[in-house]
């Protein structure tokens, strides 16, 4: 049984949890406090800070972690990453205040003192970019630091920048975007590779499902050709005889959530009937 560490709270370990349901490994814990629980038999999850997860899986603790690539990065530590879950997406930024004089990093001089929670990935990014700093560490809420006089700018996650914008602070660079990742030591050609890859498999087939629909439909015969370009699907739409062998033809495809009412429209103008939309739990490639 190979042991998976999860976040324990907060937005990732809801995602977490939502996204390993959704594939069919339940999550069967003793109650909402308990430290571990069975995933469907094959895995079990322990449940620790987002943060001290890389440490988990690079120690061989855990055999493989779900935590944000921020975190990820901050912590140094070798690991692989075999999978983007595209939840808990955010950035990573140099801020600074509205109304003083720096608009770009080409504007900084001497050596700024710079507040992060992440003080390796930000060393990193100016080292990378020849411009000397002096990091403040802090613990959090780091946007207060400017307008304490503890820094002359600050390097923290955003998601919109509402809050930065709240506080007066302006972005002026990117350090890093991330999202939570599928991390791991097992080295591909260990037997227990073959285990995690079928897990990334599962929870990929659940990602690549969500926002898409399976859309069916009876259209006419002489128009497959305009209907192949409204419904292009992964490979062209399934196109499937009626009984009849008359002048409608079945079609099957998938489909974009966001634009089906504007391709259900399409399909009804080339004279479509009997659409029917369905939700699509798993998709393999």
């Amino acid at each position: 049984m190979l042991r998976i560490a999860l976040p324990n709270k907060g937005r990732l370990s809801e995602d977490a949890r939502s996204l390993f349901t959704d594939a069919g490994l339940e999550i069967r814990g003793k109650g909402d406090r308990a430290l571990t629980a069975s995933l469907g038999g094959e895995f079990e999850a322990i449940f620790v800070r987002a943060a001290d997860i890389p440490e988990f899986v690079a120690d061989g603790a855990a055999q493989a972690g779900i935590t944000g690539l921020d975190l990820v990065r901050e912590s140094g530590r070798a690991v692989s990453e075999l999978l983007d879950l595209e939840f808990g997406r955010c950035r990573l930024v140099v801020a600074v205040r509205e109304e003083g004089r720096i608009r770009t990093l080409g504007d900084l001089q001497g050596k700024p003192r710079v507040a992060t929670v992440f003080p390796r990935i930000t060393a990193d990014y100016f080292a990378h970019a020849g411009i000397p700093v002096e990091i403040v560490p802090v613990s959090g809420a780091a946007e207060i630091a400017p307008h304490l006089g503890i820094a002359d700018i600050v390097v923290d996650l955003t998601e919109t920048g509402s809050t930065l914008r709240v506080n007066g602070l302006m972005e002026i660079a990117t350090v890093l975007e991330s999202s939570a990742r599928v991390i791991t030591i097992v080295p591909p050609g260990d037997p227990r590779r073959t285990q995690l890859d079928d897990l990334v498999d599962a929870l990929s087939s659940v990602i690549r499902a969500r926002g898409r629909r399976y859309l069916m439909a009876n259209v006419p015969r002489a128009k497959l050709e305009e209907v192949q370009a409204i419904l292009p699907g992964i490979n062209g739409p399934t196109v499937i005889d009626i009984m009849d062998h008359g002048e409608m033809v079945a079609v099957h495809a998938v489909v974009s959530a966001a634009t089906i009412y504007r391709t259900i429209g399409q399909l009804k103008s080339l004279g479509g009937q009997g659409i029917l939309v369905t939700r699509i739990e798993r998709l393999m490639p």
